[in-house]
């Protein structure tokens, strides 16, 4: 009965840390507004090193032109998206180039063209 109940331990232990390690962490969310625009998510240190993001889009509809991520020592990544979002759903895994980089910032380029009566957020994760 010992070793059952250790095993059972064992087993959640590591179930738990496997979540941990491959779950998303949300950096930040923006409101966006009706118009080609540009936004800025502000990320900071507190949040650790990335090696990969996602963006997700909730409330409604844009289109996703590009973003630059700016790492604390100052350099950008300028990443291409040209995605159309609709009001649920989510981008490609975008590798981060380097190791594991702390983001200060992701700055956003989109539009929505009316394509939706509610304004979209959006929302960034990393992945360490």
């Amino acid at each position: 009965m010992i070793t059952v109940a250790f095993f059972m331990i064992a087993c959640s232990s590591n179930n738990r840390v496997y979540a941990q390690n491959t779950s998303w962490e949300k950096l930040g969310t923006k409101k966006v507004d009706y118009k080609l625009d540009r936004d800025v998510i502000k990320v900071g240190a507190r949040d650790g090193a990335f090696t990969k993001l996602k963006i997700g889009v909730t409330n409604g509809a844009l289109n996703m032109h590009k973003m630059v991520v700016v790492y604390k020592n100052g350099q950008r990544d300028e990443i291409s998206i040209r995605q159309n979002f609709t009001k649920k759903s989510d981008s490609r895994i975008i590798d981060l180039k380097g190791n594991k980089r702390i983001i200060n910032e992701v700055i956003f380029w989109y539009d929505t063209k009316n394509k939706s009566d509610r304004r979209a957020k959006i929302h960034v994760f990393g992945k360490h």
